[in-house]
């Protein structure tokens, strides 16, 4: 199978935007077509463009002002209706109108869907795929059919659902596409069915996989459709789509590359599968799954101490790749769990330096049991781990002192919107510092008079922004007295870095988190 190359389809312009929350502008379309281009995708499905109007727009964007260097740009779009010519369709005609080489179009292959969804006969719905392959290949187009709802058509109707890819290849359509529409079909079957188009065709009949997740089955019947012969997957990036989703292209490449050992990205692009399925979430604005695997942040992520300790050893004993193959990476956890080879490695990490290693692991690993105790975890707060370590090891040296601080919170009668208002009072090497500001929110306020107290002893905290905030109730059923974890992520030009503060008050979470942002970036400013 090593001679092979598959053939990649992306659809997450379309099916993804079909996914609940995700709604893309056609300015977040160009980007991610340009994204999918410069990773390596062969095909780009850009839309329905006689649909609606921000696909229309999308495509005239692409062709007025993007040259893609690989990709091929992708029209979708449906057989002709039913009582129409194919000359007289608008569905056909703005996928004419797209400009594109290539169209990808949907017809049905479910004998269901004709009777009832169409209302035609099996006859006229053979027609329609005929005519309409047939048409855009007039117009000098390259034609992939969509086979919708081929396998379930398959199991009701074997004879008919063949006729109609049959029938889409003999009028010109380049590749015959699968659609597990309904998502319900399962790996065994796929393997029996594919089969049996290829005891019924020629060699010449190339097969691409259209699978959707309803199933949790997508990725597995994708792979499953390459080894029985398929030369085209289609999927999305993340997995997004309608109801469960799409097949997720960020688990099928790598399996693709790395499992099948067949090539589908041009060479070296593999690595950078972890920053696209970032940047497509961004713009998607839906938060990372964590544990997506091969691009998660938790992919490659180890808790439990007998784990760690055998892959310092050999990473082969926990992991399946190497992460670096997929341009991840590996991280420790320091938890109730660890043990002192969770500590050592997550030192390591960190570049933090000890003299002791076992005297310094049982400390460090006592205190984090301690502070767990009081609904505190670590692993998505490096920074306060790092200020932790020191205190554990006796090490620790505060760059202030609190002396005082109060939050303000009214209700303006005059406009009837919050105020809140922040007054800090701390020293810094014996200086008082006492300093007042408003804000966004209590929190907010407290950022801003912790920082303008700060900035004029420390001036590169001004480099310092808070880029994540989040909340969580450890126990809600003591309701508003329950403890509150608080975890802020900050950056700076260079990185970024996570702390954590706990109490039954949101405002003392928030200041201890903030604290160790701040002391954490005067930390690293002191190493240097």
């Amino acid at each position: 199978m090593t001679n092979k190359k598959i053939a990649l389809f992306d659809t997450t312009l379309r099916d993804g935007s079909q996914s609940a929350g995700i709604s893309f502008s056609s300015e977040d379309r160009v980007k991610i077509a340009k994204a999918l281009d410069d990773f390596g995708i062969d095909y780009i499905e850009g839309g329905w463009p006689g649909s609606n109007p921000n696909d229309e727009s999308f495509f005239k964007e692409m062709n007025k002002n993007v040259k893609l260097k690989k990709a091929k740009l992708v029209a979708f779009g449906s057989t002709r209706r039913k009582g129409n010519s194919a000359q007289n369709d608008s569905n056909l005609e703005g996928i004419v109108k797209s400009k594109t080489e290539y169209a990808a179009i949907f017809g049905k292959s479910w004998d269901l869907h004709v009777i009832h969804a169409l209302r035609a006969t099996l006859e006229e719905n053979l027609e329609m795929i005929e005519d309409s392959v047939k048409f855009l290949k007039q117009k000098n187009m390259n034609v992939i059919f969509d086979a919708e709802h081929f396998f379930d058509g398959f199991k009701a109707n074997k004879a008919y659902a063949l006729k109609t890819i049959e029938i889409a290849k003999n009028a010109g359509a380049f590749n015959i596409t699968l659609c597990d529409t309904n998502g319900g079909t399962m790996p065994g079957e796929i393997s029996e069915i594919i089969g049996e188009i290829k005891r019924n065709f020629p060699n010449d009949f190339p097969l691409g996989i259209h699978a959707h997740n309803d199933s949790e089955c997508a990725v597995a019947n994708s792979i499953i459709a390459i080894k029985e012969g398929a030369v085209l997957v289609q999927g999305t990036i993340n997995g997004y789509g309608e109801r469960c989703g799409n097949a997720n292209l960020c688990s099928i490449i790598p399996n693709i590359e790395i499992k099948l050992g067949i090539k589908c990205l041009p060479e070296g692009k593999l690595k950078a599968i972890s920053e696209l399925s970032r940047y497509v979430s961004e713009i998607a604005n839906v938060i990372p799954y964590d544990h997506q695997p091969y691009v998660g942040g938790s992919a490659f992520t180890h808790k439990a101490g007998i784990h760690v300790s055998a892959i310092l050893r050999h990473s082969k004993t926990y992991e399946h790749i190497d992460p670096i193959l997929v341009g991840n990476e590996r991280r420790v956890l320091i938890s109730e769990l660890a043990g002192k080879s969770n500590v050592l490695a997550k030192m390591k990490e960190l570049n933090l330096e000890i003299a002791d290693e076992n005297e310094a692991s049982g400390k460090i690993i006592d205190t984090v049991k301690k502070m767990e105790l009081k609904g505190y975890q670590y692993e998505d707060a490096d920074a306060s781990f790092t200020i932790l370590v020191d205190k554990s090891l006796g090490k620790y040296k505060s760059f202030f002192e609190l002396k005082d601080f109060r939050v303000v919170i009214e209700k303006l009668p005059e406009t009837g919107m919050m105020h809140s208002e922040a007054i800090i009072k701390l020293s810094v090497n014996g200086v008082i510092e006492h300093t007042v500001a408003e804000g966004d929110g209590p929190v907010n306020a407290l950022d801003n008079a912790l920082r303008k107290a700060l900035e004029k002893f420390y001036p590169e905290l001004k480099e310092v922004s808070l880029s994540d905030f989040k909340v969580r109730i450890i126990d809600g059923k003591v309701g508003t007295r329950a403890i509150t974890r608080v975890l802020i992520e900050s950056r700076d030009k260079k990185e970024s870095w996570g702390t954590i503060g706990v109490s039954e008050n949101i405002i003392e979470a928030s200041w201890q988190a903030l604290v160790d942002a701040i002391e954490f970036k005067l930390l690293k400013e002191n190493k240097k």
